[in-house]
């Protein structure tokens, strides 16, 4: 109590959770966009090396603003991006991912909705795995869950938390190719729970980048099926049919029912995990 009388007014203010939140969204936005900028100076060297070259600035000027200013926000400052277990949660996030999604493809061919038609291209998969993996992941995870999450619980609680992320992660979508009011409804309900669940119970942002980049790289680069939306090359050439509610449509097997069952159970079960471990956060006027 007295340490909170001796904190300075501006100080007060500014490790309030809300302002807190939108100062960090800020820091980000602005890393992002200078990290992109500073990209397109590099010389084309030809692909994946331009994108990879373009991504590594990006990721950099955005780790280091999230290591030397985002972790000092608020009243409790935190480093969820830390190296304690980083390589093992990654790793479990990684393999989470690529079978979850691998069960969504399985199911898909078992009903005939998913059909391989012929060999694809192998020599996009590590663009692929830059632009549609390791950049999206990186980003869209300290943004959803390394920012909005956080403070949103620290303000609002665990429940409040994620169910605001997930809808915001859904809506995010919407502008996408190819993209339905379902479809930004599918990936809020499978997506926020199983990357907002896998946040929860690590408390590290580790495991939920490794789930998405996982997903996004196994759906595009080797199942060839769109990445919300967007057209992709992949290991072999397929193609989805029949009703769109089991087979995504144009946007691809996320818009599915069988996608939001299998993700969105998965999801479940690894909040469940985080309430039974004692991850729950309460809002902060609520005592005790």
């Amino acid at each position: 109590m007295d340490q909170e009388i001796d904190r300075p007014q501006l100080r007060r203010i500014v490790d309030f959770p809300l302002v807190s939140m939108l100062i960090a969204v800020l820091q980000l936005l602005l890393a992002t966009a200078a990290g992109l900028w500073l990209g397109r100076q590099v010389p084309p060297i030809g692909q994946p090396g331009t994108a990879a070259a373009h991504s590594a600035i990006t990721i950099s000027l955005v780790l280091a603003t999230y290591k030397l200013a985002i972790t000092r926000l608020g009243e409790r400052p935190r480093d969820d991006l830390s190296g304690h277990r980083a390589l093992r949660k990654l790793g479990l996030g990684l393999l989470a991912g690529a079978l979850l999604y691998s069960l969504v493809v399985c199911v898909a061919a078992l009903i005939g909705v998913y059909r391989i038609t012929g060999p694809g291209d192998a020599s996009s998969l590590v663009l692929q795995l830059i632009s549609a993996g390791i950049m999206p992941a990186f980003i869209e995870e300290l943004l959803f869950r390394g920012i909005l999450f956080r403070w949103l619980e620290e303000f609002a609680g665990s429940w409040a938390a994620l169910f605001a992320t997930s809808a915001l992660f859904g809506l995010s979508h919407i502008l996408n190719p190819n993209a339905t009011w379902f479809s930004s409804f599918a990936i809020a309900v499978e997506a926020g729970p199983l990357l907002g669940g896998a946040y929860m119970l690590t408390r590290s942002l580790w495991m939920p980048i490794g789930l998405h980049a996982a997903w996004n790289f196994m759906q595009g680069a080797v199942f060839g099926v769109p990445v919300s939306g967007s057209p992709t090359n992949g290991l072999v050439q397929a193609k989805l049919a029949g009703p769109p509610l089991l087979s995504g449509g144009a946007f691809g097997l996320e818009a599915s029912v069988i996608a939001l069952v299998i993700a969105s159970g998965a999801g479940v079960w690894l909040v469940w995990l985080a309430v039974c471990r004692g991850q729950l956060v309460k809002p902060w006027w609520v005592s005790g």
